[in-house]
């Protein structure tokens, strides 16, 4: 018995849409490119631009957590989302800056529009764990 395509496509996985780590990556980098240019939330990232070990260590982070988040092999390891966000008092502009920023990333990237929102619906679901604790 032969598998269709679209039974074939149904059967890939996030993680494989998104590129995998590679491709993972390459959002990351994107992304936090694209938050330094961000009015709206650029002022959280630009304290650490003299410390390139610290971006790197903060891109490893969100690039284990897109992993996790995909259904990829990789495990999160960091402080949850409530403790890494406590105390910084992000509001729903910001929030909604660095949606943007992550999904015009994925679009420049070329990703479709259902990973793309397949993706957003993942990383809105942390919104109560990061605005305003």
């Amino acid at each position: 018995m032969t598998t269709s395509v679209m039974e074939q496509l149904s059967q890939v996985t996030l993680y494989e849409r998104l590129g995998a780590a590679a491709g993972i990556r390459r959002i990351v980098d994107g992304m936090v490119d694209a938050h330094l240019h961000n009015p709206a939330i650029s002022p959280r990232f630009t304290p650490y631009l003299d410390q390139p070990e610290r971006v790197e260590k903060i891109k490893q982070h969100y690039c284990t957590l897109f992993d996790e988040l995909s259904n990829g092999p990789g495990a999160y390891d960091g402080r949850s989302m409530v403790e890494t966000h406590r105390g910084m008092n992000i509001d729903e502009t910001e929030y909604m800056a660095a949606m943007d920023d992550i999904l015009e990333t994925m679009k420049s990237l070329g990703h479709s529009e259902d990973t793309r929102n397949e993706f957003a619906s993942i990383l809105y679901g942390l919104k109560d764990e990061i605005i305003r604790v």
